[in-house]
């Protein structure tokens, strides 16, 4: 399954803008290999290939490195199995993290995730809810997978304190964010018909 998603990396990757070397394809296996270890207990990711894997968890993931400075801090809201920051982690040496999990057995695999892969010194994981955080130093808040993501948007926008969003959805979440008045960007994720990064500055 390693190989299989290592040549998915391969294969699709371009479509992406990317040209990852052997290093951080090795280290992205290393992460898929800990969440199928994690998955049938705590149901991180839903049941997919390791081609679907490599598309819709990774290399989405990384289209958000376009979007910030390669030294920049991150705050992920609701990680669960550690997208869209561990790919991010992963590719950009100089990137540092803010996870913050509040279930706990989501976080206490993050912890031994981000152990596992070398990244204790540039991550911090919070088993709490982000209401109940501060984001501080971080300049980028981003959220793939939050639950109850609509009634959460308002507190979640002032939570974030005129930093950079960065969310991922479907073309409801435009929605929201015109509701409120946000100014965002909306780009379309290769290989997609209907999943969008979408990019405010608020």
């Amino acid at each position: 399954m390693r190989d299989l998603f290592i040549e998915a990396i391969d294969k699709n990757q371009a479509a992406f803008g990317l040209d990852l070397d052997d290093r951080r394809k090795v280290l992205l296996a290393d992460h898929y290999e800990i969440v199928m270890e994690h998955n049938p207990l705590l149901h991180l990711v839903g049941p997919c290939t390791p081609e679907e894997f490599a598309v819709r968890h990774v290399l989405e993931s990384l289209t958000l490195l376009e979007y910030m400075p390669f030294n920049a801090g991150l705050a992920d809201i609701g990680p669960g199995a550690g997208f869209p920051s561990i790919p991010c982690l992963l590719v950009s040496d100089e990137l540092r993290g803010l996870l913050i999990e509040s279930k706990e057995k989501k976080a206490r695999y993050l912890e031994e995730a981000v152990q596992r892969l070398g990244l204790s010194g540039r991550v911090r994981v919070v088993n709490k809810q982000f209401k109940e955080t501060r984001p501080e130093g971080v300049g980028y808040i981003t959220c793939r997978a939050l639950d109850r993501f609509s009634e959460n948007l308002g507190t979640l926008i002032k939570w974030s304190n005129g930093k950079k969003l960065l969310f991922f959805g479907g073309r409801d979440m435009g929605d929201k964010l015109q509701e409120r008045g946000i100014k965002f960007v909306q780009k379309l994720l290769p290989l997609s018909e209907q999943r969008y990064l979408y990019i405010s500055d608020k």
